[in-house]
């Protein structure tokens, strides 16, 4: 069975895989020299579920490993892919069964001669991100690398089917059929369009059209596209996003290399959130997607489960949400007639950022063209009453499917989130030249991070507010609000955590680490130019255009994944034990390097702040 390898083709091995590609050369050579091989036959245990803490960290060499937990095959691993650290750090029994899918070699590393390797950052950063459990589940070190983790271009199976604009119908379906494919591209001049098997059921048969007319009739032109290189990931956002099922993907240099669809994307579990969204789409009734809605909790575990990361199960859930909304608005519309002018529904919030998790409220706002005449919600006839009775009944129906709408107030039903496009463009300029008003940055963080969902007439493009990054009276403000909440980092090598009532003893993960990096990202990205979009890429831009030091910008990013993670798993197990979701935890409940590395992520961005709040003192940047 065990015996000591080569030294050199253990150390290049191990040198070639993370966390020990950060490992010099020397201390290399001596992990290499202790490490033992370990082959397995097919179905071999090589620990149980429940063992004893694991005395060896194990990284697979050849074949593949089976994560099994109470009997069911979880992931499996590859060539170079760690497993065992969570027991071995923790000292806690094994949470899964490690299995020998085939004929398998483990490097089995001693745990000893790891330890000592944890005391460096980068390492103790990667093993810190691949054992993140609350409450002992388990947990492999493997990330998702199933379909939704590839890049699009890879999941191509071949040639993308394709037909000119002037063949008929019957042709372009016999080829379908033929091909045993569910969608044909159009040549239609310099574009393609697309038409596909709900094409020929919808447009054809149920509406009575003739076979022999051209396939250009049907198609939906342009095709929307993606490049080769755009995360699958992200190409199920845009599947969810807009209701489609085939999305044909581009070269760099434009031509198309094929097409794929929600089979080839996702697998069981990722394909329910696009079940969700058919639903939602066809329902009629409020009951219908209260329905529909009841399979979301459901969805986001088993992406959790699936390894999914957790800002991209958050965007899904924030992209259901929008859909949701979205046919309770038209469904309110079709009960109550057109709107006397043309209105916008717009999320905002944590829901705008795509950042919801299961704990967050539906904060949103209303725009209708006009010059404020009508803002008196009082005025039954007018938009805002209209806008009124809108809101009154999506909310409803939000609170139908488990949704609620902010508790505070921050909802289309306030007539302070109701206004004429007038109103609101007025208000900005009120902020702009006098910043200090009272609720007025609660307001402004809240009204920047903005989108558009649903809208009785033209498209609105952007945010409900662009304001104006360059206003340095509004920035310097921006900053101070980005050091309201300060992360819990009081004591020394310990938590500040609630010292009485119900949370005795926990973390506020939201309030103590989430909200102060939005903030921060908010303020930095304005400086930046970038007026809304997610927390990530706030801080990217900021990054890139010097408003945040490169070390500081990436500080934030690696807490913000950590922090998001952790506080997502939090949910996903309250969810899964029937639990309404908080953002509380204790801390004694994670692993010990779990709490240090959570330690570490609040001190980072304490260190941040402190340097924020220097620079306001001595006016740097304000100028």
């Amino acid at each position: 069975m065990a015996g000591p390898g080569p030294a050199q083709d253990v150390a290049g091995f191990l040198g070639s895989r993370p966390p020990f590609d950060a490992v010099g050369p020397q201390e290399l050579a001596r992990v290499a020299a202790v490490t033992a091989v370990e082959a397995s036959p097919p179905g071999t245990t090589i620990f149980s579920q429940g063992a004893g803490p694991v005395q060896e960290l194990r990284m697979v060499r050849s074949g593949s490993v089976e994560v099994v937990h109470d009997g069911r095959v979880l992931d499996l691993l590859g060539p170079g892919e760690l497993f065992g650290q969570a027991s071995m750090i923790s000292g806690l029994p094994t949470g899964f069964e490690a299995r020998a899918g085939e004929n398998t070699v483990c490097y089995r590393i001693p745990a000893d001669v790891v330890r000592p390797l944890l005391a460096r950052p980068d390492v103790l950063r990667f093993v810190a991100q691949s054992i993140v459990s609350v409450d002992g589940r388990p947990s492999t070190g493997r990330s998702a690398r199933g379909s939704v983790q590839q890049a699009a271009g890879t999941l191509v199976r071949g040639p993308a089917l394709v037909c000119r604009g002037d063949a008929t119908i019957r042709d372009a379906a016999r080829r379908m059929t033929a091909a045993r494919t569910s969608a044909i591209l159009v040549q239609h001049e310099d574009a393609f369009g697309i038409v596909t098997d709900s094409d020929l059921r919808t447009r054809v048969i149920a509406a009575g059209l003739s076979p022999d007319e051209p396939v250009s009739a049907i198609m939906t032109e342009p095709a929307y596209a993606v490049s080769a290189d755009r995360p699958g990931d992200d190409v199920l956002l845009d599947m969810l996003e807009r209701n489609i099922h085939h999305i044909p993907v581009l070269s760099p240099a434009g031509e198309v290399l094929g097409v794929v669809d929600d089979g080839d994307l996702v697998a069981a579990e990722g394909r329910m959130p696009l079940l969700l969204r058919r639903a939602i789409g066809l329902a009629q009734t409020q009951a219908d997607l209260a329905a529909a809605a009841g399979g979301l909790n459901p969805a986001l575990i088993a992406l959790r489960d699936a390894r999914v990361p957790a800002e991209q199960v958050a965007a899904v859930r924030s992209v259901v949400l929008d859909a949701l909304t979205r046919r309770l608005a038209e469904l309110a519309v079709r009960d109550a007639g057109p709107p006397p002018a043309p209105l916008t529904w717009f999320a905002l919030g944590s829901l705008a950022r795509r950042e919801a998790v299961p704990s967050s409220d539906v904060d949103s706002a209303l725009a209708w063209q006009g010059d404020g005449a009508s803002d008196d919600a009082s005025d039954r006839d007018g938009a805002a009453g209209y806008g009124q009775r809108l809101a009154g009944a999506v909310n409803d129906g939000l609170r139908a499917c488990g949704l609620p709408p902010d508790a505070h107030g921050a909802n289309a039903a306030n007539p302070l989130f109701a206004r004429s496009l007038a109103s609101w463009q007025a208000a900005e300029r009120s902020l702009s030249e006098d910043p200090t008003q009272e609720q007025a940055l609660i307001l402004a963080s809240l009204i920047t991070d903005s989108r558009p969902v649903f809208s009785t007439g033209p498209d609105p493009g952007g945010g409900l507010w662009q304001v104006s990054p360059d206003h340095p009276d509004l920035r310097r403000l921006l900053a101070r609000f980005a050091l309201s909440f300060r992360p819990p980092t009081g004591f020394w090598r310990e938590f500040v955590v609630e010292h009485s009532g119900e949370r005795r003893g926990q973390l506020d993960l939201k309030h103590g680490g989430l909200i102060p990096i939005v903030d921060l990202a908010r303020w930095a990205g304005m400086g930046a130019g970038m007026t809304s979009g997610c927390t990530m890429d706030r801080l990217r831009a900021a990054e890139a255009a010097g408003t945040l030091e490169g070390p500081e910008a990436r500080t934030l990013m690696e807490a913000f994944g950590f922090i998001f993670s952790l506080r997502l798993d939090h949910q996903v197990e309250q969810l899964r034990r029937g639990e309404p979701p908080d953002d509380f935890i204790d801390p004694k409940t994670l692993n010990p390097l779990a709490r240090s590395y959570l330690r570490e992520a609040f001190r980072a961005v304490a260190s941040v702040q402190a340097g924020l709040a220097n620079e306001l003192s001595l006016g740097a940047r304000w100028g």
